[in-house]
């Protein structure tokens, strides 16, 4: 019998425990929940004593991230899986069961994710993992239902059991030895793409990552930082750059290190004229910390090279997403010419 604990790390969250918490209670079977509390200046901690005071709670003095509040608790929670489990979602009668029964079947799956879909349009995905996540040949992430901003209704399309290149950190079933062997996720990430590094570095130890059709939850979404925030650009472009850097094969290093730098000099003259300054600004800010961090980022990659065995995986799209997403017009996973895998079930 293996053990499951749903790790939900909160910071000044009262309101979402409040609406999502009594889901997770109620639908989540024989598992512990664990409510980890990232330094929260509100009272959360005084309504989960009072409300729900058989949930075991984890406060820590201060917010140390996603990346690193996760670290803390999970070295503090004894489980064959984990769940890591945003605040921020709703869970349905069966979305448990199917997610360990998938990680039962097989050693080799480290990590596997249900769908998501959009708390605040149900017929939708919602952004962050909806039916399981890829990357491109540019480290570009997307998701069958969501590329770029493009996200699809949920027709029943994605209901399959495959495997996949990322799974969400929204809802992320991750067995401990796998976690703990990586190192956990990489703290200097703070938040936004450190569960794509985290994959990427199970991706190439040799081991598999799924997304289960048959569980589904629903996402709110930007909860605790605003999708349109300059800091959010700033870790996205910038944890998008480090994580290449730790991950990407010899061969490919450079040439398409190259070219994102590139790139990411045409999105922020996209930004200075679409988002404002701030934005632009972030982009530039992004590129600095790799500059002055020249000598961490390489141990960095050292240390994440000493565990890769794999280095290609059909999960990574061969070409650009940029090519077929703007130019050739395919703005879905089903258009997209990518057909990495085969259904599991």
């Amino acid at each position: 019998m293996h053990h499951t604990a749903v790790v939900i790390l909160n910071y000044n969250g009262k309101p979402y425990l409040e609406q999502f918490l009594p889901s997770v209670v109620a639908n989540s079977g024989g598992a512990e929940i664990v409510v980890a509390d990232n330094g929260s200046t509100d009272d959360s901690l005084a309504y989960l004593a009072e409300a729900f005071p058989h949930v075991r709670c984890l406060p820590m003095p201060e917010n140390a991230g996603f990346s690193e509040g996760y670290n803390r608790a999970l070295r503090q929670v004894e489980a064959d899986y984990y769940v890591l489990l945003n605040s921020d979602v709703e869970v349905t009668a069966n979305w448990l069961d199917p997610l360990v029964t998938l990680m039962n079947s097989d050693s080799n799956i480290a990590a596997c994710q249900p769908c998501i879909l959009s708390h605040r349009d149900r017929n939708k995905f919602e952004h962050a993992g909806a039916g399981g996540g890829f990357i491109d040949l540019l480290g570009y992430p997307f998701c069958r239902g969501r590329i770029f901003d493009t996200v699809e209704s949920n027709t029943g399309q994605y209901d399959d059991t495959v495997e996949i290149f990322w799974a969400t950190g929204a809802c992320m079933m991750v067995r401990a030895t796998d976690y703990h062997a990586m190192g956990g996720l990489d703290p200097d990430f703070f938040a936004h793409m450190e569960e794509i590094d985290l994959c990427w570095r199970l991706k190439n130890a040799g081991h598999q990552i799924y997304c289960c059709g048959q569980s589904q939850v629903y996402h709110v979404g930007g909860g605790t930082l605003q999708y349109e925030h300059p800091r959010k650009t700033y870790l996205n472009f910038r944890n998008g750059l480090i994580m290449l850097i730790k991950n990407l094969n010899r061969v490919e290093f450079f040439p398409i290190l190259f070219f994102r730098l590139i790139l990411d000099g045409v999105a922020g003259l996209q930004f200075l004229f679409t988002k404002g300054w701030p934005h632009c600004w972030a982009i530039v800010q992004a590129h600095f910390y790799l500059y002055r961090h020249f000598g961490l980022l390489a141990r960095k990659r050292k240390q994440a090279r000493a565990t890769a065995k794999v280095f290609h995986h059909p999960q990574i799209m061969d070409h650009s997403l940029l090519w077929d997403y703007y130019l050739r017009g395919r703005k879905t996973f089903g258009q997209l010419d990518f057909h990495p895998q085969r259904p599991k079930w």
